[in-house]
């Protein structure tokens, strides 16, 4: 038996940069450190290549001034509601620079304790000690100002609420901050609405809709066809975006099922292997201190190739050695629960022996995988190769 599983291994590609070819990079990086490292592809490998560099090499940008614009023709009224966005630096800041540059004012519904992926707003000690309820209450700007004004988040550091007033204040743009988890408390302050709420947005979309709100629009409203030549994602909008530079963002990637079949169709002429292939963003997975959701993409993978179809059908080992063959050790344990593995029915959904065994989208689990191995940081390994993933115990 092999004492090998799944292995993830980052790839190093060199710097990537608009218009590059990424079909080529991303095949011959992975062939050179097969070379250096000693090892061979083999069919179901995986090849993963991050969404970042996917919009970078396309070319898919837009800038401050073109969301701006995008806004403007989009809303008629100069005082929009903008409903529930994440508290993020990265992703939602820029953003806001340009609703407020083409605004006069915006009044923001945040939500508390936490954003939509886990960012406190607030302390939640203090939130208990204070008995305000978290539904069916509106709390002011000045109430959370005096209650919870001095909070700062557990990693950044940055309270976000002082933040974001200095992004709009910088153009002139008044703004105002209401904290409710009812998202119809928006309605009493304007009838033209911005959701920016990731994947809760098509409910308060409906939700606000229903409650007779006059314009409701998403992020993903917004910048899906090109404004004076720019970049834009039809499906998905701003979603998934995230800085460039202070007045550049680079939006999720487009077309990626047709580079992810490129790439395959190219790792087969040249190694004779069917390699799968996928792009992946943010991982769905939480962190245990700051309770951060990870996953502020829309989706884990806008693209992969069909063999990444599916969930995992798998047995688990600990309950077969524990009950059905307690009895069992050692050379006979094993071939017991390989013969187990091997027969196993094609459809273990709702069986008490496949209890515990993460019967999540294969996409949603390797993206998860290679977003932790590839990092957001200088690691370098902008492609993550995957091996053995499909392999069970009994092969």
């Amino acid at each position: 038996m092999s004492k090998v599983g799944t292995i993830a291994r980052g790839i190093r590609t060199g710097v990537i940069k608009e218009g590059d070819n990424l079909v080529d990079i991303t095949v011959n990086s992975v062939l050179d450190a097969a070379k250096e490292e000693n090892f061979t592809l083999q069919d179901k490998d995986i090849v993963a290549i991050t969404e970042a560099v996917v919009g970078i090499s396309s070319g898919n940008y837009v800038t401050v001034d073109e969301i701006s614009e995008d806004i403007k023709r989009k809303f008629t009224s100069k005082h929009i509601g903008i409903v529930y966005p994440i508290l993020s630096r990265n992703r939602f800041a820029v953003l806001l620079t340009a609703f407020a540059r083409a605004m006069d004012k915006i009044t923001m519904l945040l939500s508390y304790p936490s954003d939509e992926v886990g960012n406190d707003i607030l302390d939640k000690e203090k939130l208990r000690e204070s008995g305000i309820p978290l539904s069916n209450y509106t709390m002011n700007e000045q109430e959370y100002t005096e209650k919870f004004g001095d909070f700062k988040h557990i990693f950044t550091g940055v309270n976000m609420v002082d933040f974001y007033r200095e992004l709009a204040k910088k153009e002139s743009c008044e703004i105002e901050f209401v904290f409710s988890n009812n998202s119809d408390v928006i309605l009493n302050y304007t009838d033209e609405i911005l959701c920016a709420d990731i994947h809760t947005r098509n409910e308060t979309k409906k939700y606000l809709k229903d409650k007779g709100c006059k314009k409701v629009l998403g992020l993903d409203d917004i910048m899906t066809e090109s404004i004076n030549g720019s970049g834009y994602n039809e499906e998905y909008g701003l979603l998934g975006s995230n800085r460039a530079t202070e007045e550049r963002v680079k939006l999720f990637p487009t077309n990626c099922q047709n580079l992810v079949e490129e790439i395959q169709k190219k790792f087969l002429e040249k190694t004779g292997k069917n390699i799968e292939v996928m792009v992946y963003g943010d991982g769905a997975f939480k962190d245990p201190v700051g309770k951060i959701w990870e996953l502020a993409d829309p989706v884990v993978s806008p693209g992969y190739t069909s063999g990444l179809e599916g969930s995992p059908n798998e047995l688990k080992l600990k309950y077969l050695s524990d009950n059905k063959f307690a009895d069992l050790k050692g050379e006979e344990l094993e071939i017991a629960i390989k013969k187990e593995i091997e027969e196993k029915s094609k459809n273990l959904k709702g069986t008490i022996a496949s209890q515990g065994t993460t019967p999540r989208r294969y996409t949603d689990l390797i993206g998860s995988l290679c977003d932790l191995t590839s990092g957001s940081g200088d690691k370098g390994t902008p492609v993550v190769l995957v091996q053995n993933y499909f392999k069970n115990y009994a092969e």
